[in-house]
């Protein structure tokens, strides 16, 4: 095993651990740890919420859960000799659930679990059609995952990180702030809201405090989305044996990451789609001295997928064009085209007697594979979802008996207002 560099205590709060590590992008955070090129380390990684998400058949946890203080980042790591303008390599060596802790309250330790967020806390990708808070537990033996919410599916799990980044310069950090800052401006009070701008309270930043933390948690930007640095990217083929390859903006290049998934589909369409857990990972860091300019990667993540991913060889597929439910005709939106696709999957699944919200939880958390298959054939985009018929324990398939019908269970539970 690598040496581990970044040690999480189970029993402790994110914020009591030996090491603190931190939720928000900024060039001043401190490293916590040093590293050198070509060094292989292992990391703990803390579930992104810290434990505020709970193993029962309650979802009123997900209505409440606690956004500011998102996501619990291990890092930042300092790689000796990173400048601005090089590469920095990082091969995924392993990832994984808590290790040797398979039961116990905190999620990674044997179960993970998928959110549908309430419109009032954050919303997802389809999140006028399902405005409310919902939540399904995934119990982990081995690769596999099954649900006493979401029954009759078992599936491989596509573990990977759905975080990973460098800190951004002084000058990208404004670049983004201004650009944010900008789109909410455009309509302030949306719900959700268009960007989420720097914010104080929940605010962890390391080893700073005092001034110098105030100073800088109205800087920060939240690690909610993907940006030049990698950040939230939630790609779920950034499995085992995958190398990416980051640009570095500081010295040190600060590499931060966490917010591990047991599974996830394309898209994390319940914005907490995946089956989030805590867990490890083992990586190898390396250095393309000037990378940047050498291979016109000025912004923005390149890398190479491990081959790890589950082998799914059968399909059932479903489309969607960029037509709104109103019958209003949208100019090639591949994002409503994928909406689209991904509400005929549920409509389909309801008729084997899942509940629109069992089927939304489901096409989030399993390893579903979502396309943007025609962008050019005006006015419609197409987007297609693929979802691998083995993870059912019924036929999927349409025939002339028509949809077998399941027992949907006790149902994924639904948060009380």
């Amino acid at each position: 095993m690598p040496e581990l560099l970044f040690p999480l205590d189970s029993t402790k709060s994110f914020t009591e651990q030996e090491i603190v590590g931190h939720n928000r992008w900024h060039p001043d955070i401190p490293a916590a740890v040093t590293v050198k090129p070509g060094t292989s380390f292992r990391a703990h990684c803390r579930e992104w919420f810290d434990g505020a998400i709970h193993n029962d058949d309650s979802a009123d946890d997900i209505l409440n859960a606690p956004l500011n203080n998102v996501h619990t980042l291990s890092g930042p790591f300092h790689i000796e000799g990173a400048e601005p303008g090089d590469l920095l390599i990082v091969d995924i060596l392993d990832v994984g659930p808590i290790p040797q802790e398979d039961s116990g309250p905190l999620a990674g330790q044997g179960w993970g679990y998928t959110g549908i967020f309430a419109k009032q806390n954050g919303g997802g990708f389809l999140t006028d059609r399902f405005p409310d808070a919902y939540k399904a537990i995934w119990d982990f033996s081995g690769q596999t995952t099954t649900s006493r919410h979401v029954p009759h599916v078992k599936y491989t799990g596509i573990t990977h990180p759905g975080l990973m980044g460098t800190a951004p310069s002084a000058q990208l950090l404004a670049k983004w702030n201004a650009r944010e800052g900008a789109l909410i401006a455009t309509d302030p009070n949306r719900v959700p809201p268009l960007a989420l701008a720097p914010e104080l309270d929940g605010a962890i930043l390391g080893s700073l405090s005092g001034d110098e933390f105030s100073r800088v948690a109205g800087e920060a930007a939240r690690t909610a989305p993907p940006r030049e640095n990698g950040g939230n990217q939630d790609i779920k083929n950034l499995t085992k044996g995958t190398r990416v390859f980051y640009p570095v903006f500081v010295p040190g290049a600060k590499l931060s990451f966490g917010d591990l998934h047991f599974s996830q589909g394309d898209g994390e369409i319940t914005f907490c789609g995946a089956i989030e857990m805590g867990g490890f990972m083992d990586l190898h860091v390396d250095l393309i001295k000037g990378g940047m300019e050498t291979y016109g990667v000025s912004e923005n993540a390149i890398f190479m997928p491990g081959n790890t991913a589950p082998q799914y060889s059968e399909w059932i597929a479903f489309s969607g064009i960029s037509v709104t439910v109103d019958g209003e005709q949208k100019y090639l939106d591949s994002d409503l085209s994928y909406q689209n696709a991904c509400m005929h999957a549920i409509d389909y699944l309801t008729k084997f007697g899942y509940s629109p919200e069992q089927a939304y939880l489901l096409l989030g958390s399993a390893p579903i594979e979502g396309r943007l298959s025609g962008v050019v054939d005006i006015p419609n985009s197409c987007a297609t979802v693929y979802i691998p018929t083995a993870i059912f324990d019924f036929p999927i398939a349409p025939s002339a008996s028509g949809p077998f019908q399941i027992d949907p269970g006790m149902g994924a539970p639904r948060a009380q207002f």
